[in-house]
């Protein structure tokens, strides 16, 4: 196999197909005529964060002004719903998580996606069975009550305002469309909006108006979440599910409710690294790749036996996390899994010119007895008091379910897809899965969200998150380490080359740019490659050498956009 041999493997390279995970951050300005800065990955959820500031408000405005306006103008991505991780920093010290993740609904069962003995994943990603209750709206409506300066109705109406005027779509909007137009076409509410009457996807610059959902965003801003929840959305998608096969009823969306989690805290040198607790298995699983990555000088280490270390290193987490990881309400979740001791016997396993074979889960300390509580805490934000907060919000892959609730707009999410949904059938990312992770009634699934807030002493001074399904939780990784090891400027920290291992398949997954000398090194030392050239985005802050700070987003996209004389 040639260095430049790609994998057939149609998980592996569905895994990065759809950038359906989006990172908010937000953080304090350092010009004393602001209030604060805002980094999105689209320039009118960035100008929506910039007017919420404007008119007074702080980052938690920010932070909402933009992800609603993402819900408009970024739907392939994210919206109304779909959920949310929120992680924040308070100025007073205090880190709070907030769990906004979608819910099975109390009618869900182990084997409702197994069909004569098998898991069809067709029935977890597409239509009515697929769809969880969505967490975002409820999230945000109550961080609108908590520390904002302004309202619910001030943040929804400019989305709303925005939807009915149009805006023109994007080249990533437009290839996410181009992309997804055949399955949509089976939707006819959702091709509707985003097909033309030829039931051809809408082309880059097309004038898209979603006048259903500013009704919706309308009737957010003047009902606020009891709209969503126990009003007449709940009850429109109550009638859609009776209809269509589907199982969600309004007293599930009444019943669904956030939850506060105690963030996971861990050390990288001498840094505190914050990250987001299960159901994510981003925070521990950040947390294990460091701890095994501390056992190594990658600074010094040639750029082949670096990615060599971080491959094996995310290969073991990723055996971890198809075993354990699941919803800590419903499965013990080991906090073992952060043991510095653990970490290191994971790190004696890594030769330097040699691939690790046959890995399987490993045992933490204390597996079954010492494991992630039920808890309740989800947020982020920040501004010029010392607020940093880091939203990752989703409808999990390319416009979610597909199914858009009639008259709402609104495009309904396929997160009952990171459930297992049968041992040993990977998801649409080519994840596997144990009984931890698999379909409950009430339960959350499993996600790799990351947001992600770094503490040096007392004072933040990284944040970051990322897209991309699975590659999430290893984008974060090769973002801390290319800044806070190799000490790269943070713009080149996201724009350096990427690498991602998950286990399975066992095969390191390369960046285009990763020179053709290190890729014979990795066969040379038994790695089978796979290239693939759509990845994930990353958006980070970082206070910089002169204790500015500096926002970044993702460096591909501004590319991709550019190429199009899109901004």
């Amino acid at each position: 196999m040639s260095s430049r041999a790609k994998l057939t493997v149609r998980s592996i390279l569905r895994l990065f197909s759809c950038a359906s995970l989006m990172m908010l951050v937000l953080f304090s300005c350092a010009h004393a005529a602001d209030r604060g800065t805002i980094a999105t990955v689209h320039p009118l959820a960035t100008r929506a964060g910039e007017e919420a500031y404007a008119k007074g408000g702080n980052a938690i405005d920010a932070a909402i002004a933009a992800a609603v306006t993402l819900a408009v103008v970024d739907g392939h991505n994210s919206g109304l719903g779909g959920g949310s991780f929120i992680l924040i920093h308070r100025a007073n010290g205090r880190v709070e998580a907030i769990d906004a993740r979608e819910m099975a609904p109390a009618r869900a069962h182990r084997d409702m996606f197994i069909r004569n003995g098998v898991g069809d994943i067709s029935l977890s990603t597409k239509g009515a069975l697929s769809i969880g209750i969505p967490g975002t709206v409820a999230a945000f409506d109550f961080l609108m009550g908590k520390g904002s300066n302004l309202t619910f109705k001030d943040i929804l109406l400019p989305a709303a305002e925005l939807a009915e005027q149009g805006f023109p779509i994007n080249k990533i909007y437009a290839d996410r469309l181009r992309d997804s137009a055949a399955d949509i076409r089976g939707f006819p509410e959702t091709a509707a909006i985003l097909l033309d009457p030829k039931g051809e996807a809408w082309p880059l610059g097309h004038h898209l108006i979603q006048t259903d959902l500013a009704l919706t965003l309308r009737a957010l801003a003047e009902k606020g979440s009891d709209h969503f929840y126990k009003g007449e959305f709940a009850q429109a998608a109550a009638r859609w599910m009776e209809a269509n096969g589907g199982i969600i009823s309004a007293k599930d969306f009444a019943d669904y409710q956030w939850v506060s989690r105690e963030p996971v805290k861990s050390t990288y040198h001498d840094y505190t690294v914050y990250g987001f607790p299960p159901p994510s298995s981003g925070g521990v699983h950040v947390a294990q790749i460091l701890n095994i990555l501390e056992h190594f000088d990658l600074e010094a280490l040639p750029v082949a036996e670096r990615y060599h270390v971080m491959a094996e290193a995310m290969k073991q987490a990723f055996a971890d996390r198809a075993h354990w990881l699941g919803d800590p309400d419903f499965a013990p979740v080991p906090k073992g899994l952060l043991d510095k001791g653990y970490a290191a016997t994971l790190a004696k396993k890594i030769g330097l010119k040699k691939r690790l074979k046959n890995i399987s889960h490993g045992q933490p300390p204390n597996a079954t007895l010492d494991t992630f509580g039920k808890h309740t805490t989800h947020i982020a934000a920040a501004d010029k008091e010392g607020n940093w907060v880091a939203i990752t919000t989703t409808v999990n892959t390319d416009f979610g379910s597909y199914v858009t609730i009639p008259g709402t707009g609104v495009i309904m999410n396929n997160q009952m897809d990171d459930f297992a949904i049968q041992p040993g059938v990977p998801n649409s990312y080519g994840l596997l899965g144990t009984e931890a992770n698999s379909v409950q009634p009430l339960k959350r699934p499993l996600s790799s969200m990351s947001p992600t807030i770094v503490m040096q002493g007392k004072r933040p001074v990284m944040t970051v998150g990322a897209a991309g399904g699975s590659m999430i939780i290893t984008e974060v990784v090769l973002a801390l380490v290319n800044k806070l090891t190799l000490g790269m400027p943070l713009y080149d920290a996201l724009a350096a080359p990427k690498i991602h291992h998950q286990w399975r398949p066992d095969a390191i997954v390369l960046e285009d740019s990763v020179p053709e000398g290190v890729r014979k090194d990795l066969q040379q030392w038994g790695h089978v490659l796979a290239d693939y050239p759509d990845w994930g985005s990353t958006q980070a802050i970082a206070v910089d050498r002169h204790g500015n700070l500096v926002g970044v987003e993702e460096p591909r996209l501004q590319i991709r956009n550019s190429e199009t004389g899109q901004k």
